[in-house]
């Protein structure tokens, strides 16, 4: 991480050499439903881009997209390393936030009843395992939310024996989840487990009726003019619905980011409820000491020597949506720093150019 900073350190200050001054473009008006506008004009410090782009490119790094949405505006769209607006992205992990959004639609709709429901209530598979395992019959959709199910599963952990590497290797995935012992009581702590979403998106597509990516489509991608979207997964397996994550274009994933600064509010249109948005506003656990709610992170930064925290979404790679309501702020990154320290070089990025950027 120190290499990071001293990275941007070096960008920002002229150091590394340039090339070719970049010099900053309003983004194209396109029928996609955004409003595009100017950073200038939304009170945006324009130099602190035009000396980091500089330097940035022509440099070499793994970053696909960086853009800003300010006041509802689409003010800033750079795109890197052969990439445009019409690639979609492979979103990783960002998948596991839209499904969280996916639950509170759920819930309101009735299909499931409350966070407090217990996972058995949905999954056979759980019922059969709590016969030998009582704990199984306390695990509930909050604690999947949370993923403090409780069970040994830790993808950050190889030895952890529901590590999603060795998940993605069973036929059945639901009998292997129901099956891994518990290693403490449900509730108590938080680590990150790619299996319980999984299983929280097999109970959606239960209790629905159809598959989660339908529901998507319906609930909220097709409402927000969202078309452009792929569903796959990287193995070559056959995969369950359940295993597949996003592909998008970046201006589709800020829209995201919109949808939540604004209280789950497209167009005037409730899409997704706002006591949900509430619901993911706030910490609910910590995992490896970040905060997390709902499938949704929060992370701090810093401007004027202030902490200013960010609702986030995340992924393998350097895929972000950075809310941040206090600046009516989105920052969208893509990028292709798969398992590697260099997807976090746009949290230095927010901290050395956009928050300083922003008019006190």
């Amino acid at each position: 991480m120190k290499k990071l900073f001293l990275l941007i350190l070096l960008l920002i200050s002229g150091r590394l050499s340039a090339q070719q001054p970049y010099k900053y473009e309003k983004p194209t008006e396109l029928e996609d439903n955004w409003q595009v506008g100017n950073l200038k004009d939304e009170g945006i410090d324009l130099a602190p881009y035009e000396q980091f782009l500089t330097a940035l490119n022509a440099q070499e790094h793994k970053m696909h997209s960086m853009l800003l949405i300010k006041n509802g505006k689409l003010v800033m769209e750079e795109y890197f390393n052969g990439f445009d607006h019409e690639t979609r992205q492979d979103m990783r992990s960002v998948t596991k936030s839209v499904i969280s959004l996916l639950v509170g639609i759920a819930i309101e709709k009735g299909h499931i009843g409350s966070v407090d429901d217990p996972v058995a209530k949905y999954l056979y598979e759980f019922r059969s395992a709590a016969e030998d395992e009582p704990r199984k019959r306390m695990i509930t959709i909050e604690h999947l939310l949370t993923m403090s199910s409780g069970m040994d599963c830790n993808d950050w952990d190889k030895k952890s024996a529901g590590q999603e590497d060795k998940l993605y290797k069973k036929r059945n995935w639901y009998d292997f989840m129901a099956d891994l012992p518990m290693q403490r009581d449900p509730g108590s702590e938080s680590y990150y487990c790619t299996g319980g979403v999984m299983l929280l998106t097999r109970i959606l597509e239960l209790t629905s009726g159809f598959d989660w990516r339908s529901q998507a489509n319906e609930y909220i991608f097709n409402p927000m003019g969202i078309t452009d979207v792929e569903y796959g997964h990287t193995s070559n397996k056959k995969m369950p619905s359940a295993s597949h994550r996003l592909y998008m274009r970046p201006r589709d994933v800020a829209k995201l980011g919109q949808l939540v600064l604004k209280w789950g509010q497209w167009d005037r249109k409730q899409l997704v409820p706002a006591s949900w948005i509430e619901q993911i506003s706030f910490r609910k656990t910590q995992i490896s000491g970040l905060d997390y709610s709902y499938l949704w992170w929060k992370l701090p930064f810093e401007k004027d020597s202030k902490k200013v925290d960010a609702t986030c979404a995340t992924g393998n790679g350097g895929q972000y949506i950075l809310i941040f309501p206090e600046y009516d702020l989105v920052a969208v990154f893509t990028g292709g720093a798969y398992n590697s320290q260099e997807d976090k070089l746009p949290f230095a990025i927010v901290n050395k150019v956009i928050l300083p950027s922003l008019s006190r």
